[in-house]
């Protein structure tokens, strides 16, 4: 029998794991990498407003573009302690999903359900072609079979987090989670910075159609959510839906994929292994794989309809704000939520180490970037197709 003692640490339960990814008590940890992002925020605000003042136009650099940045600087220079690691993770992960889930104040549930309906396609095509054309290349270039569905998933669906929830399903070790995962930062990052600029060129300025690009061409959420803010921030957008919004909306229409993709590719990879009398990995729990924080961003798109209903119908906002007061409230859960985003692309940039993304090796490198630029091209391609059918 095995006795639990007092130093052995707790598992967290579900709601400490769905709020704060582990338990109560360990909050003090998550307190410094926290305090660090918001900092990063603070001082990005105050030079891009300084920025700006001097060249004479305000929104050329937007601040979540410094945060970024200015992390990634201060990550591979004076480097971060290992005391930040914590709260960097936690801001990373759960205040990303509060930014984004504020971010549904900004919409109504008709302009949520429009765009994501005609998203679809794009969506299923841009993920189509990053698991054909990473699943050829890795075979191509004589890489392993799991490394190869590592990429084409974390390529295709959801970045880092497809690749972890696939990686027990095909058996995968540890340094090809690593390559794939390196794969995938390296990628998105440089999509992250370039693809605002290039959607913009390519699209005429078109948000609606710049938001698909960017919601189904970069990999991890994050990066689709700090693409689109940088976007809205560089080009000056106000309206809305903005680019931010509908690159978000194509994401979590993505991200909600991954409960059918991960099962299939996990099966399709198992297959070939039986094939061959090889032994497979261990199951993947679905419910895992279910992105909670998509429920959240729904729900305050419908409580923002709800509210516009009543002042359009010469009432109130469930009966508490009139029309003043409620526009004052959505607005300042939309600025909330950008500065909340802010601290997550602040943890993004201060978690992002050029030596460990060094050692990714050519091989993987070919096969990250092949797939990168098919979905991107393939993006492109159907946004053309898809874009002008979205109305709002």
């Amino acid at each position: 029998m095995t006795i639990e003692t007092g130093d052995t640490p707790r598992s967290p339960g579900f709601f400490e794991n769905l709020l704060l990814g582990t338990t109560v008590d360990r909050i003090p940890s998550l307190i410094p990498g926290v305090a660090l992002s918001a900092a990063v925020v603070v001082v990005s605000v105050v030079i891009s407003d300084w920025a700006n003042d001097l060249l004479g136009y305000r929104g050329l650099i937007g601040f979540i573009l410094v945060a970024i940045v200015l992390g990634m600087v201060i990550r591979n220079t004076v480097g971060v302690g290992e005391v930040f690691l914590p709260g960097l993770g936690f801001t990373v992960r759960k205040l990303l999903r509060l930014g984004i889930i504020l971010l549904g104040i900004r919409l109504s549930i008709l302009d949520v359900l429009e765009i994501g309906a005609f998203g679809i396609p794009v969506v299923l095509g841009a993920v189509a072609t990053g698991l054909i054309v990473a699943t050829a290349a890795t075979r191509w270039l004589g890489l392993s079979d799991r490394l190869g569905t590592l990429i084409a998933i974390g390529t295709g669906i959801c970045g880092a987090t497809a690749i972890v929830a696939t990686a027990p399903g095909i058996g995968a070790e540890d340094e090809e989670v690593a390559y794939a995962v390196a794969n995938i930062t390296v990628f998105g990052i440089a999509a992250m910075f370039l693809y605002p600029f290039l959607g913009d060129a390519i699209f005429g300025g078109d948000v609606t159609r710049v938001g698909l690009f960017l919601g189904t061409a970069i990999h991890e959420t994050a990066q689709v959510a700090g693409a689109g803010l940088i976007y809205d921030q560089s080009f000056d957008v106000t309206a809305v839906p903005s680019a931010a919004d509908v690159a978000i909306i194509a994401k979590l229409v993505r991200n909600v994929l991954m409960v059918i993709a991960i099962p299939g590719v996990t099966y399709m990879y198992a297959r070939r292994q039986r094939a061959q009398g090889a032994v497979v990995g261990e199951r993947t729990s679905i419910l895992s794989m279910i992105p909670v924080f998509i429920l959240g961003f729904l729900a305050m798109a419908i409580l923002r309809s709800i509210g516009d209903a009543g002042i359009d119908g010469g009432g109130s906002a469930f009966g508490i704000w009139g029309a003043e007061a409620w526009s004052d409230l959505t607005h300042g859960i939309r600025t909330w939520a950008e500065y909340t985003l802010g601290a997550a692309m602040a943890a993004v940039g201060l978690g992002t180490s050029f030596t460990q993304l060094r050692g990714l090796g050519i091989k993987p490198f070919v096969v990250g970037i092949a797939a990168a630029v098919a979905v991107g091209a393939a993006s492109v391609g159907l946004v053309f197709v898809f874009g002008p059918l979205i109305s709002v």
